[in-house]
């Protein structure tokens, strides 16, 4: 990417520099967002990742890619561990090659993440299923491995294209596209944090059908059949140890869940004044910037009133 210019002849640079631009060259048979209007992504995973980016105050300039990824201008996207490619037609002959970044789980962060996973029944059979309870970000930020990145640093964000700004409106339009394959292959997300789908499933499978260690197998006489209890798992799991009640003592907690039900899944803290931050500055007839800065001032106002009053 171009280093950035400053001082008094950056603008007639920069218009040197673009001079020879126009607008993109059509694209037949590209990739193009099924969404044609509104936002863009359906499924909580694909929401939660572009609600992660707009809290890094990137709405803004998200949306100069919008129109990019709806006419199919980005003509490939790979999902590989800890790096996404993508080859994005601009009004150049040639595409332009971006690349976004974020770094893939180790070895042994993913082994203690899949032995959470396949204690507990629900994740494992939804998982097998195909899908990704919302519960899950919840499990992986418990285990060390938090799916979404906590900050912009995190994403390395690269592109070939001329243009300094971060991101730009090619590294945009692969932003909203990664978020549409998250929302057709759920697993690719699981795959950009550095475990593939087959793989997952397989280590779930063998985590789910391995017995307990041979020395915690009963005693039996030689040659007798040797009976290996498999470690409690999911709800099992949760109640083992638990002393039994009589029915009668037990009624009125029937509905009652026998231990305390987990926290909620999280939810992202962003700023009272996000909305304004993603938004243009008001046309003057309006107020301006000026106006700008007070609702800022009118929202942290309210939201401090909010907090003193839950």
């Amino acid at each position: 990417m171009s280093p950035r210019t400053t001082g008094s002849d950056a603008p007639r640079r920069d218009a040197g520099r673009f001079a020879d631009y126009g607008p993109p060259r059509r694209v037949e048979g590209g990739l193009r967002a099924r969404s044609t209007r509104g936002a863009i992504g359906r499924s909580w995973w694909s929401r939660r990742f572009l609600e992660v980016l707009e809290s890094f105050a990137l709405g803004t300039r998200l949306t100069r890619g919008r129109s990019y990824a709806r006419a199919g201008q980005v003509l490939r996207l790979d999902v590989a561990p800890g790096e996404v490619t993508a080859a994005v037609q601009g009004s150049r002959s040639r595409p332009y090659d971006v690349r976004i970044t974020l770094p893939a789980f180790p070895s042994a962060l993913w082994t203690r993440v899949e032995e959470e996973l396949a204690a507990q029944a629900f994740f494992s059979a939804r998982l097998l299923a195909g899908d990704l309870p919302a519960e899950l970000e919840e499990l992986f930020a418990a285990t060390g491995a938090p799916l979404f990145p906590a900050g912009v640093a995190e994403l390395g964000q690269r592109c070939s294209c001329p243009d300094v700004a971060v991101p730009c409106k090619h590294l945009a339009a692969t932003f909203y596209l990664l978020a549409e394959a998250f929302d057709a292959d759920p697993f690719a997300l699981l795959h950009w944090r550095g475990r593939s789908r087959d793989e997952l499933l397989d280590r779930l499978r063998e985590l789910r059908g391995t017995a307990a260690p041979a020395s915690a197998a009963r005693s039996v006489p030689d040659g007798a059949r040797t009976t290996v209890e498999a470690p409690a798992a999911g709800a099992a799991r949760a109640v083992t140890g638990l002393p039994p009640a009589p029915l009668a003592d037990a009624v009125d907690r029937f509905w009652s869940p026998p231990v305390p039900l987990p926290d909620r899944p999280p939810t992202l803290a962003t700023g009272t004044d996000l909305v304004l931050r993603q938004l243009g500055a008001p046309a003057p007839a309006i107020g301006g910037p000026g106006l700008v800065e007070r609702l800022r001032r009118a929202y942290r106002r309210l939201g401090d009133r909010n907090a003193d009053n839950p």
